[in-house]
Formats: structure tokens, sequence, C-alpha cells
């Protein structure tokens, strides 16, 4: 046993030895780079002419509802009835879209009360009478390069007022544009407008 111990304590200590000869005779080679001299990136010199100027986009085309419902002639004015919030015209938003067509679908938000609309692209008549029920119905509308307004009129306020509904705009390709509900009352318009750019 001990025999077994001096060996392998003899062997360690020798093969220790010989590793610190490798470590002092170790020298690194240089590498081939070592003796080029630093590049240096030449300057860089300012154009002669002047670059283009950016062209801007043209601001998007909106709707100002203010502006919008002072026509007297196609909008109700607001009734200032206490308490009665919606006896008004209510704007649902502009929304940018490169779509051809578009599919607005409604239905009674609420409790299905007997509620009815008629549905304006531009102001010419698309539906002269809906019915809204629990279940969606829709309009399909090819949109114009530019502002396509769409008016929901109440037609009445069924036997629960307001006039409600829930409204979802989609795009060609059937992702959602919009979506949101109404409360208004009779004679009063719901206004969604898709700008097609």
């Amino acid at each position: 046993m001990k025999k077994i111990f001096l060996i392998t304590a003899i062997t360690c200590f020798s093969a220790q030895i010989y590793a610190q000869e490798l470590n002092n005779k170790f020298k690194a080679i240089p590498p081939k780079d070592a003796e080029k001299k630093e590049v240096v990136p030449p300057k860089e010199t300012a154009p002669k002419e002047n670059p283009p100027a950016p062209v801007e986009k043209p601001a998007p085309l909106q709707v100002n509802p203010d502006e919008l419902f002072k026509d007297t002639n196609r909008y109700k004015q607001e009734a200032n009835v206490e308490g009665i919030f919606y006896r008004r015209n209510q704007f649902l938003g502009n929304f940018n879209t490169t779509a051809v067509t578009s599919t607005i679908m409604y239905r009674d938000a609420a409790f299905v009360d007997g509620d009815k609309v008629k549905v304006y692209l531009n102001d010419k008549v698309i539906e002269p009478e809906v019915f809204l029920t629990g279940d969606f119905k829709s309009v399909k509308i090819n949109l114009e390069k530019g502002i396509n307004k769409i008016d929901i009129e109440a037609l009445n306020e069924g036997f629960a007022s307001p006039n409600t509904a829930e409204f979802k705009v989609y795009d060609d390709k059937g992702q959602v544009i919009s979506s949101s509900e109404w409360n208004v009352g009779t004679g009063y318009k719901a206004v969604i407008v898709l700008v097609k750019e």
C-alpha cells in the first residue's frame, strides 16, 4: 500500500514539474496583421448639392363633428333637456382605410324593443328602414376615394328609449375598423366617417 502511495505521489509531482517547464518555454506567435499600420477611414465630405427636401404627406381628411352638426337641413339640433342625454346627434369617429368596400353590421344593443333606423351614405339613403333585432344585419358599401360619411338615423325609440344599437365596421378583408354603440333619440343621427386613402 505504501508503494502505491509513493508511486502516485512521485507521478503527480513529476507531472507538475513538467507542466511548469512547458509554461516557461511557451512563446506566443504574433498574428500576421500585427506589423500592419492602423487604417484611418477617409474624411467624409459634404455633398456639393443640397439633398431633396422630404415630401410631406398631406394631413389626412377629417370631419369635424361640430361643423358637421351645424347643418340644420341634415341634422336635428340638440334638445337641451336636463337629464336626457340622448336627444343629440352622436359622432362615432373618423377612420382611415385603404379598403375598396366596407360592411357595416348593426343590431339592437339592449332590449329588443322595436328600434328602427335609416342608413345614409354621403347623404343618399341606402337602407330606408331597418328593424333592429338581436341578430346583426349588415349593409355593404363601395367606398369612394376621400370621405365616405355614413349616417344612421333613429326612426323611433321602440318602446324603451333611446334608440340603442351596437355596430361593427369591417374592411374588405374582414378586419374590424371600428366597433361601438350609439344611443340617440328619434330623428337624431349617429355618424361614422370612413376616409378611403
